[in-house]
């Protein structure tokens, strides 16, 4: 099947075929990823590490940074020189075997298993992510109105992953009481599962990703070959040509975007730690339901309230974009909007700890407001984002300009780290406030920019 036929290839909802594949391969990566991470921060102040919540904040937040640090460089590799399709390859390889070295504490010593694993599901993720969301992009022609959505759809494919992961993980993972040492072996089989989660989407990809894709992504951007069809060579060809002026003006508003990103990413990353230790510690975990009674939840399991609301909501954003037409928010005001958005979840809660230190432990029902706010917030950022990339940067740095845009990340974890270490040193409310204003501050800032941005970017929408 010839690239062309690729595309043209569609669904009944009007999409490429490839796109779903990619949608199950993403899904079992980010089970992957969010399984493990749901329960990271929990086992570094467990029995079996024993760090203190700050210094467990700071090496997460490290950890998160470098996932999203290495992207740049896996995608430099993919564009000159491996080509994207076996980068995916290598990467889900590389974050297997990380997953089940961490699960091996019980052979080789804790902290050597969690620094050897983690760096490998780093160096994996570097080959992974940025290649997989490129690919999604060449799905398409450029100024193809159905991108935003493809992409909201394939975001959608991350949280269904995302959303499972903390149960399934957690469940087996996650001991009822982080401090007993007799609980400790559980920790293992939560990072099998993980790992397990993997290689059931590596064996996707691997026999499906010819019958889906063609030769899309097959040869590094930079170089043809015989097998690639016309659109393929031409692109290989545009990617010879120097940037010219316009390029690099939508360079700059690529940058823009991504300096944004960072305090928004800073905020968001809470999740893994101050509200994961806020969930084990500030909220009621023994809750009575109508009908029910009473249930026992686990601190990871609110991991997988925002991946639900992004699983509920993300139809909702994809139609939305497209029924607007051309009265579509330009991609500055999307930004602004995902901001503010999660100004207000911080602000929640904010007022949910300013309740706990008044009268004990809340209703699990801020942290699921608090998150819904979150992922509209995410909504309007996160998936616009990637988008975004691929319609601005230059053919043959497309890849390298996708891991410039997840360095966004990179720095908004290092960031997230840092703001979350001070769980025990300020209070609550004050440590939660501070994303609430920021987060607002930035949203305001990114719509007085609108106008010069949309000049840089000389017409995509």
């Amino acid at each position: 099947m010839t690239d062309e036929e690729v595309k043209h290839n569609v669904t009944k909802a009007g999409h490429p075929k490839g796109l779903y594949m990619l949608f199950m391969v993403e899904m079992w990566e980010r089970f992957n990823y969010y399984g493990m991470r749901a329960l990271l921060s929990l086992f570094m102040i467990s029995t079996v590490i024993g760090f203190s919540k700050a210094t467990s904040s700071k090496i997460y937040g490290m950890f998160t940074a470098l996932v999203y640090l290495t992207p740049v460089i896996g995608g430099y590799l993919a564009d000159r020189y491996i080509g994207k399709r076996h980068s995916i390859t290598i990467g889900a390889i590389l974050m297997a075997m990380g997953q089940f070295t961490l699960a091996s504490y019980e052979i080789i010593p804790p902290v050597v298993a969690l620094a050897i694993g983690l760096t490998l599901i780093i160096i994996g993720n570097g080959f992974f992510k940025p290649n997989i969301s490129t690919i999604v992009g060449e799905l398409y022609e450029p100024n193809d109105v159905r991108r935003d959505g493809g992409f909201t759809i394939f975001y959608m494919g991350i949280n269904i992953g995302a959303f499972f992961a903390p149960f399934i993980c957690g469940f087996f993972g996650e001991p009822n009481d982080l401090n007993n040492v007799l609980e400790a072996y559980k920790w293992k089989y939560g990072f099998m599962a993980a790992g397990f989660g993997m290689l059931i989407g590596l064996v996707w990809y691997l026999v499906s990703q010819n019958k889906y894709l063609g030769h899309i992504g097959l040869m590094p951007a930079t170089k043809g070959d015989k097998t690639q069809d016309a659109a393929e060579i031409a692109r290989a060809e545009a990617a010879k040509k120097p940037l010219t002026q316009e390029d690099w003006d939508k360079i700059k508003a690529i940058a823009t975007f991504t300096f944004f990103a960072v305090f928004f990413f800073t905020f968001f990353e809470q999740a893994g730690t101050s509200l994961n230790f806020f969930a084990a510690e500030a909220t009621n975990l023994t809750p009575t339901l109508p009908f029910i009674g009473q249930i026992t939840l686990k601190a990871s399991y609110f991991q997988a309230v925002n991946p639900i609301f992004v699983v509920l909501l993300a139809p909702v954003f994809a139609r939305l974009w497209i029924r607007l037409g051309s009265k579509d928010p330009s991609i500055p005001t999307k930004f602004g909007l995902g901001l503010f958005l999660q100004g207000i979840a911080f602000a929640i809660i904010a007022i949910a700890a300013a309740l706990f230190q008044s009268s004990g432990p809340v209703s699990a029902l801020w942290l699921v407001f608090m998150y819904m706010f979150c992922t509209m917030g995410e909504l309007c950022l996160s998936p616009v984002g990637l988008s975004m990339v691929t319609k601005l940067a230059p053919v043959k740095f497309m890849s390298l300009f996708m891991g410039i845009w997840l360095m966004g990340s990179f720095f908004g974890n290092i960031l997230a780290g840092l703001l979350a270490s001070r769980y025990e040193s300020w209070s609550l409310p004050t440590l939660f406030s501070v994303p609430a204003i920021g987060s607002m501050m930035f949203g305001v800032i990114m719509w007085v920019m609108t106008r010069k941005i949309l000049r840089w970017m000389h017409g995509v929408h």
